[in-house]
């Protein structure tokens, strides 16, 4: 699972789809592993307005990388910064949560992720 997806989940248990402490999943115990993807500066010019800027900064200090700017940078500033694109990239596109949990801020509810997939099937009785 790419740290880059993790910006767009949320818990899935009932009681916390009104919570805003339900999102980001933060990682626990993630075994990291990375993958070689050509640098697309475009791509990451397009997805810079849908990333939620402050999940991405906790799920990246909660994973161990260099702490990200308070404010997201501009397509601008992007592209003049090639340091700030090349960690972007590794930190979005190269980086996977092979192993590990995903739990939830609210609740507490812990998804195992097994080979790269996060299993979101929830027990009864939270449904």
């Amino acid at each position: 699972m790419k740290v880059l997806t993790l910006n767009f989940l949320t818990c899935a248990v009932k009681s916390c789809k009104s919570s805003s402490d339900s999102f980001p999943l933060h990682p626990k115990d993630a075994e990291l592993v990375s993958d070689d993807v050509n640098l697309n500066p475009q791509l990451l010019v397009n997805l810079l307005p849908r990333i939620d800027w402050n999940a991405l900064r906790t799920t990246s200090t909660e994973l161990g990388f260099p702490q990200l700017p308070e404010q997201p940078p501009s397509a601008e500033e992007l592209e003049a910064d090639e340091k700030m694109l090349k960690d972007l990239h590794t930190l979005l596109m190269e980086t996977q949560i092979n192993e590990g949990k995903l739990v939830c801020g609210h609740c507490g509810h812990e998804y195992a992720v097994r080979e790269g997939i996060a299993n979101f099937l929830l027990p009864s009785h939270l449904v």
